[in-house]
């Protein structure tokens, strides 16, 4: 059976599968371009909400509603590449018949494995169950953790290789983020986390909005909408408090996929 006409599967053949875990490969290179995880015909999804000619339980908007904003634009703008072309999206399911837990895992273990993805959030838990050599192994589970927040602490988990692509964990942490800017405003302390521990403590002395007019006078990432900040890092007792300490349990969840955590 051809996968190219292939919009849905049977009823029988979506019981038989359960939770799984899929890939989007672009037919023109082979590449893979999305991962995901679903039951049902969430695979097919994709497609559907990024054409308009799909109008149906996706909205007329041509858009999916339950699908992270930070995903949309590279992943619509390659489906639509592709049908421009007159081909079509290739839908591998790469593993199937799992409960929803052991699908999280798997889409996460994937999506750090394709270095170029759609996903540009990454899944679920990679900022704090990602790849990690054996030293930051050790340096993830066997530093301190920390007693209690004397402060009103903005969490953001980042991940590694982001601090790599921006140069320093300040960059890699200052921009670009979906929260309440009123509540981010009253944090005492900004704390950069990658794979569970804090790596950078920094005071915000402002935060504005991603676009370009606030990008030319404070750097960052053009992104309307999204919120960074410009501040400090932070020395003395405070950095004490936090530097080079894991976060609480309660703030790693393993299938927490939102980075941004509140003390307060």
């Amino acid at each position: 059976m051809s996968d190219v006409s292939m919009d849905e599967f049977p009823p029988e053949v979506q019981t038989a599968l359960n939770y799984y875990v899929y890939r989007l490969i672009d037919p023109r290179n082979g590449n893979t371009f999305y991962v995901g995880k679903g039951k049902g015909n969430r695979v097919f999804d994709h497609v559907k909400g990024s054409l308009p000619s799909f109008k149906n339980s996706v909205g007329d908007t041509g858009e999916m509603r339950d699908e992270d904003e930070d995903d949309l634009s590279l992943k619509v703008r390659t489906i639509r590449e592709i049908h421009a072309e007159g081909l079509e999206v290739i839908h591998i399911i790469h593993r199937h018949g799992m409960d929803e837990n052991t699908a999280f895992a798997v889409e996460a273990a994937l999506i750090d494995t394709y270095t170029i993805l759609a996903n540009s959030a990454g899944g679920h838990g990679s900022a704090d169950y990602g790849p990690m050599n054996a030293a930051q192994i050790v340096k993830a589970y066997g530093l301190p953790v920390i007693d209690s927040f004397d402060d009103r602490c903005l969490i953001i988990k980042i991940r590694q290789k982001t601090v790599e692509e921006y140069g320093s964990v300040y960059e890699a942490v200052r921009s670009t983020w979906r929260l309440n800017k009123a509540r981010a405003e009253q944090a005492c302390f900004v704390l950069a986390v990658v794979n569970g521990v804090v790596e950078g403590v920094f005071t915000a002395d402002g935060w504005y909005e991603t676009t370009a007019e606030n990008i030319a006078r404070y750097g960052g990432v053009l992104w309307p909408g999204r919120y960074a900040f410009y501040g400090r890092e932070v020395d003395g007792a405070a950095k004490n408090r936090y530097l080079n300490k894991r976060i609480p349990d309660e703030y790693r969840r393993e299938h927490a996929s939102y980075p941004i955590r509140f003390t307060f």
